[in-house]
């Protein structure tokens, strides 16, 4: 995206809605063309309490990512980590599962010390966003608690029991958000969602079912949705059936749902538009909706910055056809 259609877009904001690693990149190539126009919706529902501490790996991954501390290799946690911490847990023989590298402890301490003073968690987060200088808002869904769970084949698993302890082999059934119909959005998301000269909502290329699902099932932040009139797109996270990343192919089957572009788009119906990758162009008349076939896979930082701007003319098209429609 050149400058000029990059100041172009700075004339209305865009909300992103956004996992881990996947949602994070694209959510970085957003960061940098909107800057204070962008606001970044994180699942919360993966949060959890592990050693006495509050991880919330979402909103980390994104944070870190955002603000260029994030490890390039595992795609997750900080950069140029170490692993005394751990180390020391092993020998004590406690639990060393979830991994929690040095420099990423000092998130988890400060937030968990902030929690338990009363400080909210979009509070906590705007804090440190601020202090890594970080322009673009980043928001968790809620500040109340929301757990996904898994309903396997072998019962129910918290979510990080099933996607870390167990590397997501179990069958899954369905899932549950507990709390999430008495969860609240803050009035920072829905402020986003609701500003009248709101230019788009966009979808990052996350799980649609562990990412994304955790989000929409907040009451406040669905009803909103549907009710929004600027374009809502989503970039799906699969190429040629498969996902670059993580469990959603194996997901999908397991619930029974074929892997191709069809069921995302199906997946969300307050969709305006979806951009699918160039190998999946073929599925694009079966869709039902607008469609845009750009190269998804995102290697490089240009490849960021590239399907953030697609993501943005492509939302700009839709919008300026309702109004020529108008």
């Amino acid at each position: 995206m050149n400058a000029e259609s990059a100041a172009q877009f700075r004339a209305g904001p865009v909300v992103a809605l956004c996992g881990g690693i996947g949602g994070a990149k694209l959510a970085l190539g957003l960061n940098r063309l909107l800057g204070k126009n962008l606001t970044v919706v994180v699942n919360t529902g993966d949060d959890f309490e592990h050693l006495g501490l509050h991880i919330s790996p979402d909103i980390d991954t994104v944070v870190y990512t955002l603000a260029g501390l994030n490890d390039p290799e595992r795609g997750w946690g900080h950069a140029d980590e170490s692993w005394n911490f751990m180390q020391a847990l092993r020998e004590l023989g406690s639990e060393t599962w979830f991994q929690l590298g040095d420099r990423d402890l000092a998130m988890h301490v400060e937030r968990t010390r902030a929690l338990q003073s009363g400080v909210s968690l979009t509070d906590f987060t705007a804090s440190i966003a601020r202090h890594l200088k970080i322009p673009s808002a980043v928001l968790p869904m809620t500040d109340d608690h929301v757990e996904t769970v898994v309903i396997t084949e072998e019962g129910p698993l918290s979510f990080q029991r099933y996607f870390v302890g167990l590397q997501c082999r179990p069958a899954v059934r369905r899932l549950e958000f507990k709390n999430a119909q008495n969860a609240a959005a803050s009035s920072a998301v829905l402020s986003a969602l609701r500003n009248p000269d709101l230019a788009a909502v966009i979808i990052c290329p996350s799980n649609p079912y562990l990412s994304i699902d955790p989000i929409l099932a907040i009451p406040g932040i669905r009803k909103t949705l549907d009710e929004i009139k600027a374009p809502i797109i989503a970039v799906s996270p699969l190429i040629g059936g498969q996902a670059v990343k993580g469990p959603t192919a194996k997901i999908m089957a397991e619930l029974g749902l074929p892997a191709d572009s069809g069921t995302i788009a199906r997946h969300y119906p307050f969709l305006k538009g979806l951009i699918v990758d160039k190998v999946d162009r073929g599925e694009v008349s079966e869709i039902g909706l607008p469609v845009h076939a750009a190269s998804t896979l995102m290697r490089s930082l240009a490849d960021r910055d590239r399907l953030a701007g697609e993501c943005l003319r492509f939302a700009a098209q839709l919008a300026n056809a309702v109004e020529g429609s108008g």
